[in-house]
């Protein structure tokens, strides 16, 4: 009997130590996996195919409800995908059967409904493949896994990351119903229609109507329409406008109140903290990018703003032509600042919150008296080019525009509205201003800054590769 004991001993541990075979409490499983030793397999298994006890060969799978294990060995019954052997007791097993188990039933994994393809529900995922086999043998296209619980039953698991996570989505949630899209109007000359020239992005500061967004946008505009987030449209009227710091206040009639975003304190933001844009770059409402403060203060002497003394919040979330006048939220969906300049993708700059609070704050004060700010313009839109030679708006307008001329800098005219001072003069759209009345222009905010300093400006652009010399007379309106 020892000798007998000995020899077992021996025998179970001269299996190599590398040998592929997993299920070592399996009887009969060779050292190593040898497919061409493995038996044929019937030409139809009802269940599907599974590895046999040894992870070795295929062999047809138990179903739901079939009996598995038994006695330990080789060629006890094996569950199919998805699949687990239970035991009487509790004991549960997948593929591999124990030395000396119990026979138990084969049963599903998860008992989670599931949806398919052919939207039908399944109790649980092991029935879905059950009735894809099914149809597959009748040559019908398999019935796909394609959504965790029933059909048609939106998945709510607050344990989830996607719940947990998802901070910017909440922030959106939040804002966006307060931001608005802004068309820019103009009528033609003869046929006297409004065509749309441009458009913006605004957010809404009072319940009452009253919209903030950037100067540059509203400035010089026939007719300025407001697009709230549920589709609703209304004419707005411009209140106030400050061209310094390219901030304006305009009002639309709504029937009901609107949802309001309140302003946070730009003095208390940090470099990395988490900012959310939202506005209509290239007229596609309710975009949404994200990205970091980069930094808190970037003077506007830096960007090449050589009258502005505006410390401006710089930003790596991404924002477009249209994006202006959208807003610049922190995590707690508090407006920090305003979107306005962007140099290239990844640094983009906006008009600190604080700014924006001193404006309201004068701005209250100036209608509370009756006050109306008179200003002088010239009716251009200004493509504003904060850098020069290394600005990347630069190399796109030479990509689009074929006669654009090769400069190191000037202010490029988008558009140029009819009957007014500048078309008067012969200011042409993509024309590019290199001076007024000898000083260098390198922004739109040294053409501003000379409409209000003389009253006659002789205007040097560059049209294609040609100097042309205008004289242009600003006029007066009331904003």
């Amino acid at each position: 009997m020892f000798w007998l004991l000995l020899c077992a001993i021996v025998a179970f541990a001269a299996v190599p130590a590398d040998a592929q075979i997993s299920s070592r409490y399996v009887v009969g499983c060779p050292s190593r996996c040898d497919k061409s030793m493995c038996p044929r397999l019937p030409a139809d298994c009802p269940t599907g195919q599974t590895l046999d006890a040894c992870h070795c060969c295929a062999v047809c799978a138990s179903g739901e409800g079939e009996a598995c294990g038994g006695s330990g060995k080789l060629g006890d019954p094996v569950c199919g995908e998805e699949l687990e052997c239970s035991i009487s007791g509790g004991i549960a097993y997948t593929v591999t059967v124990r030395r000396r188990s119990k026979s138990g039933i084969c049963v599903c994994k998860t008992t989670e409904a599931v949806c398919g393809s052919d939207g039908v529900s399944y109790r649980n995922i092991c029935e879905l493949k059950r009735v894809s086999r099914r149809a597959q043998k009748l040559q019908q296209p398999p019935v796909l896994f394609i959504q965790r619980g029933a059909c048609g039953k939106a998945q709510d698991n607050p344990d989830s990351p996607r719940h947990k996570y998802n901070f910017i989505a909440d922030v959106v949630e939040k804002i966006a119903p307060s931001v608005v899209h802004i068309e820019l109007y103009r009528k033609m000359t003869y046929s006297k229609r409004e065509v749309a020239v441009a458009s913006g992005s605004g957010f809404v500061v009072s319940e009452d109507g009253q919209i903030v967004t950037n100067a540059h946008v509203v400035a010089n505009k026939h007719r300025v329409k407001v697009e709230l987030k549920s589709g609703a449209s209304y004419d707005a009227k411009i209140k106030d406008v400050d061209e310094k710091s390219d901030i304006a206040l305009i009002k639309i009639d709504a029937p009901t109140k609107l949802p309001v975003l309140l302003l946070g304190r730009s003095s208390d933001l940090r470099p990395g903290e988490f900012v959310v844009a939202i506005g209509s770059p290239f007229s596609l409402q309710n975009t949404v990018t994200t990205g970091i403060v980069s930094t808190t203060q970037r003077g506007g002497r830096e960007l090449g703003l050589r009258n502005s003394d505006m410390d401006y919040i710089q930003t790596d979330a991404i924002i477009n032509y249209g994006n202006s006048g959208g807003p610049l939220v922190n995590l707690d969906g508090e407006v920090i600042g305003i979107n306005t300049l962007k140099v290239t993708a990844g640094i983009s700059f906006a008009i600190p919150s604080d700014k924006i609070r001193q404006f309201l704050a004068e701005s209250y004060d100036r209608q509370s008296r009756g006050m109306k700010a008179k200003k002088k313009y010239i009716v251009a839109h200004f493509y504003v080019h904060s850098h020069c030679v290394q600005s990347s708006e630069s190399k796109e307008l030479k990509t689009r525009l074929r006669d654009f001329p090769d400069i190191t800098s000037g202010a490029y005219v988008m558009e140029v509205i009819a009957k007014t001072p500048a078309a008067i003069a012969g200011l042409k759209e993509h024309d590019v201003i290199i001076s007024i009345n000898g000083h260098r222009i390198s922004t739109a905010t040294d053409v501003s800054a000379a409409i209000k300093r003389d009253d006659t400006l002789k205007v040097v652009v560059r049209r294609g590769n040609e100097d042309a010399i205008l004289t242009v007379v600003p006029i007066e309106i009331d904003p």
